[in-house]
């Protein structure tokens, strides 16, 4: 009489197959997250920056408030009020003492606290604002940052 079935031998060697193919593409699979989730930044912090050059243009100098009264009326892409509820990743924002969530700084999905954002500004001629995020969930911080000529730059890649 012929069994059917499989040895626990051939069972072993397509664990072994699955576990390698899964060593493999999940890297690969981290940095395509990675990348999506970046473009996010760069949306933003362009859609920022030119909101910065248009209350420039009206006030002659740059701001801090990004929403509420005398500020940007900005906003990342996705915000909705309330944590829980926010479609977009990073924390944007700027980072001094008394910030407030929601008028000079956004958390987004990855939690990222406005401390995260280090040292930010907007005064006079010039400002820095920063957009921070833990892609990879290791501690490791995915750094952005946009100033008043545009250059939007990784500072500090997080995977």
């Amino acid at each position: 009489m012929k069994k059917l079935g499989f040895t626990l031998i051939e069972l072993m060697i397509v664990v072994a197959i699955v576990v390698f193919l899964s060593a493999v593409s999940i890297p690969q699979y981290v940095k395509y997250i990675g990348r999506a989730r970046q473009a996010e930044v760069a949306m933003n912090l362009a859609a920022l920056h030119t909101a910065q050059q248009a209350y420039y243009a009206e006030h002659g100098h740059y701001t801090n408030v990004l929403n509420g009264e005398n500020g940007l009326d900005w906003q990342p892409a996705g915000y909705k009020s309330g944590a829980q509820k926010q479609n977009f990743y990073y924390t944007y924002g700027f980072n001094f003492p008394g910030a407030q969530e929601g008028v000079h700084y956004f958390i987004g999905k990855l939690g990222a606290s406005r401390e995260e954002l280090g040292e930010t500004h907007a005064e006079g001629e010039g400002f820095v604002a920063k957009a921070v995020g833990d892609v990879t969930g290791k501690k490791k911080l995915d750094i952005w940052q946009v100033d008043e000529a545009r250059n939007i730059a990784n500072t500090n890649k997080g995977f």
